[in-house]
Formats: C-alpha cells, structure tokens, sequence
C-alpha cells in the first residue's frame, strides 16, 4: 500500500482536492482520479475516505517514485496483514526469486543430452535475453504499480477484467503446484544413489509425504523465515559448484564446449528443460503486499536475481561439460553429483547431493509461499471464498498453504519430464494474458502511476513482448499431444469454474468479501486511488 496522510478537518480535505482540479486545468499533463470509500465511526456515521492520485503523463525514470499517495480524513486503520506479519527486505527476497526461478544447476542437466554442450552453454546465455529479462522487467513495472498479494491475478483483472483475471489465477496456481510437485522428485533423485531404497516403492511415497509436511510447516511458520531460510539454503547450494570450479581448472579442455550435433537433438526437452528453468520471475508478484516498500525494493531484487540465476546455470555447466569426457545419455537429472565424484572424490559427491537436498527444499518453500499467497491474494478481491484469505497466528495464507500441499501430494507419482511438460504448457497461457495486459495497460492508462516503468512507450512495449511471445508459440508447438490434452483440460476446467464460483456468491452458499485496504480495480481505469 502506498502512504497514508491523515488531514483533520473537512475544509482542508475540499481545499486539498479543489487545489487538485486546479492544478489539472493549468496543466492538462496531469488527470486526478477520486475514490470515495464508506467507514463506519463509532457513533455510527458515515464517514469518506479520498483517495486522490495525481497522475503525469510524462514518463516516469525507471524505478522513480511518483509519490502517488492516500489521503484521509481519519488515520486508516493497519490490515490485519500488517499487524501480523514482518515485510520481507531485500536480501531474503533476493533469494525468494532465486529459488520461485532457479535454486542453482540442479535439473539443467538434461540440456546437455537434448543438445549437447554448445547449445545448452547458448542457451542458458541466449534464452534469459528473449524471456528471462523481459518478464522480470515487466514483473517489475506490473509489481510495483500493484503492489499487493494476488500479482498478476490482479494485473489481468484491472487489464481485462475479473473472469480472464480468474482464468488467470487458475492456470498460474495449478501451473505452480505441478512445479512444486517436482521438488520431492528431484530430492529423492538426487539421494537414490546414495540411498538405492528412495529409488521406488513404499520408502519412496513415505519420504515425499514426510518431506512435503515438513516444509509445508515451514511455509505455516512464517513468510520472513522461509525469505532467511533461502538465503541460507542458497549460500549452501552454490557453495559445492565453487570448490568444483576450482578443483576441475587444470582439467578443463575448452575444445569440450563445442561439442554440437545439429541431426541429433531433442527439441522438445531441451526447450522444455530451458524453459522451466528460466521462467517464474513473475511469481513474486504474488508476495509483493508482504514485501517492505515494494516499489523501491522487488525491482533491484529482480535485477539482482536475474544475475544470480544465470551464473548459477552457466558456470556449473561450463564446468562440467569443459572437465569431464561427454557421455550425453548420462546427461541426465542427478549427473552433477556424479561428475563432482568424478573430479573431488566421494565427499564432493556428498557435498552436492547435499547441496541439490537444500536447493530443492527452498525452490518448494518458496514456491508453495507463492501459490499460497496467490489464492490469498484472490480472496482478498473477492474471487474466492474468504476463507481462503485466512491467516494463521504467522501471518501465513492457512488454507492456501493445505491446498497447493494437497495439490503437490496428488502430483508427485508423475515422472520429471511429464511434470516439467505439463506445467510449462499451463504457464504459457498465463503468460500469454499477462502479455496482453501489461500492453494494455499500456496503451489505455498510459498515465496510470508507474512507480518503476520500462522505458520505450507504446512501441517498445509491444516489441519487449515479441521474443518471448514467440517462443511460448514454440513451447506450445512441441509440446506432446497427451500433454497437450491433459493442459487444455486444465484450461476447460477454469473456464468453467469461475461461473460457478459465482453462482455459489450469488446464493451466498459461501461467504465472499473485497478487502477494504486495497484500491478498487474498476471499469473506467486500473486502479481508482
């Protein structure tokens, strides 16, 4: 939320908006948007809330404040939100979005048999330019204008309207809980070598539920102790790849990286696997009502994230594929813990199925966090029951939380390739209506506050989206019919599904509620401030 001013008198709220007017008429650069809410006092009047926005059509410099504000005649009250939960600062959220994107190497190694060395050290340099940064950017500029929980959810209703916003609720919240489902995987993955019992069969369903309820508690505990726990968990993940950096320089052979057969490459694993592991910068969007001072903060930890994230790929890879003799049907989920054996022995080996151990932990924390602050994000605009937005003693989205564990749970039987599949083919179509919305938005409410904006106007907006635009088109392409089939199913699923919602609020089967701290996303503008 942006600052409140409380003004005491009546008199000086009508001079503060007929001052407002004036300044419009002399200066037709500026548009002032007015939105009266009712409080109740307690002697039972009717009090009204202004909310006053001056708006400059003039661009606003990139991660320029515009010093939008609230005013009221008495101080708003602090949410619920506020009184029980601590913001995240940077440096957890930092690695909040290290872990919703990446968590380190851990799942990149099936690029190198889909492809072999070449095009998976290019494509972890070449892809982050056509998606990576341009959804971070926009993440940023969206985040920043609507700062609260819900992310892009929100971004599309203000754009588009509530029903599309739901759909987009919808694929993005089942598209992350098919993600989260695949941490357990790779967890129990990257142990079977040392723990050939993890491999399959009763061992193998009693660790994934065991592990799902542990971090599911973790999520329970607290939004500021899972951001510090990433953080952590980060350090502890890339630290091995630094000593096997070290270790394997005088084995390099950079002959090795150019390794490349045209005639034999998978391209649906490969773009599948780039994919999933460069996307999701816009899941923290969903976080951003419990981040401390969003517009100054969630872009340069964006910034800082992307460059975490590629270096966390790129330099593991550089290593691995420069030091060691290719096999690429070894190339496969797990091999990074191999190659350590191969170049320090047992006890680095150790050291990075460890490491993989942690990283998967906090890519499930932090992912859970997102998907459960979503539906919390959602009930808050009234698109799901309230209950959803029910907090826990923590300040942590209860229901939100044991519905994407549910959902992660009936999940986890399906293998690596199918999970990955599937939800990258969901991920498209939300991303696809966020695309259409920040364009929108765009060329409808161009003076709509901006705290931080890509720079480029119209033009440059439409051309960002281009490249990544086109590649979920290729994504969708090769993707496999039976996949293809099960994700329009999912999509046929929201389609319907928000119609019944509604008739469930209309018969007041279910209690629904708009929470009355956030701005109203109306018909004539984005947000009435």
């Amino acid at each position: 939320m942006v600052p409140t001013t409380t003004i005491t008198s009546s008199e000086t709220l009508e001079n503060s908006a007929t001052n407002s007017v004036a300044d419009k008429k002399t200066s037709p650069n500026e548009s002032v948007t007015v939105h009266k809410s009712q409080q109740n006092s307690k002697n039972g009047d009717n009090n009204q809330k202004l909310r006053v926005s001056v708006q400059r059509e003039s661009a606003i410099p990139m991660g320029e404040y515009n010093g939008a504000e609230y005013i009221g005649i008495h101080d708003v009250p602090l949410s619920p939100r506020a009184n029980n939960a601590k913001k995240v600062s940077l440096l957890p959220l930092i690695f909040l979005i290290f872990y919703e994107v990446s968590g380190g190497p851990f799942g990149v190694e099936d690029t190198v048999q889909a492809a072999g060395p070449l095009f998976a050290l290019l494509g972890f340099l070449i892809f982050p330019l056509i998606w990576s940064v341009p959804e971070a950017l926009i993440t940023a500029e969206m985040g920043t204008m609507f700062p609260e929980n819900g992310g892009y959810v929100v971004w599309v209703s203000s754009a588009l309207g509530p029903y599309w916003g739901f759909q987009q609720g919808w694929v993005k919240w089942l598209s992350g809980v098919i993600d989260n489902a695949l941490y357990p995987v790779m967890f129990l993955d990257y142990l079977k070598s040392a723990i050939p019992a993890l491999g399959g069969g009763l061992p193998r369903i009693v660790a994934v539920l065991a592990l799902t309820l542990v971090l599911t508690y973790m999520n329970y505990r607290g939004l500021t102790i899972v951001g510090w726990m990433a953080v952590s968990l980060g350090i502890l993940s890339i630290l091995p790849f630094v000593v096997m950096g070290l270790i394997s320089i005088p084995k390099i052979r950079p002959s090795r990286w150019l390794v490349q057969d045209v005639h034999n490459i998978d391209w649906n694993l490969y773009l599948n696997t780039l994919f999933w592991n460069l996307n999701y910068w816009d899941s923290i969007s969903t976080l951003a009502g419990e981040v401390h001072n969003p517009k100054k903060t969630l872009p340069k930890a964006l910034f800082y994230a992307v460059i975490l994230v590629v270096l966390s790929y790129f330099f593991p890879l550089l290593i691995g594929t420069g030091a060691v003799p290719l096999q690429r049907d070894l190339w496969t989920d797990g091999y990074f813990s191999d190659i350590a054996k191969i170049l320090g022995g047992v006890w680095l080996r150790c050291w990075v199925q460890g490491a993989a151990a942690v990283s998967n932990m906090g890519m499930f924390v932090a992912e859970m966090s997102s998907d459960s602050f979503q539906l919390l994000g959602m009930a808050e605009r009234g698109m799901l029951p309230e209950f959803f937005a029910k907090r826990s003693r923590h300040g942590t989205p209860l229901i939100g939380i044991l519905f994407s564990a549910s959902g992660v749970i009936l999940l986890s039987w399906l293998s690596f390739q199918e999970i990955v599949a599937a939800e990258n083919f969901l991920y498209c179509f939300g991303m696809i209506l966020e695309f259409i919305a920040f364009v929108w938005l765009r060329i409808k409410y161009p003076n709509a506050p901006r705290p931080f904006k890509i720079p480029g106007g119209t033009i440059g907006t439409v051309l960002l989206c281009i490249p990544p635009a086109i590649l979920i088109g290729v994504v969708l392409a090769f993707s496999t019919i039976k996949v293809m089939i099960v994700s329009l199913a999912a999509v046929a699923i929201g389609l319907v599904l928000q119609p019944c919602i509604k008739l469930i609020e209309r018969k007041r089967w279910l209690k629904f509620s708009t929470s009355s701290d956030l701005p109203d996303i109306a018909s004539d503008g984005p947000l009435i401030r």
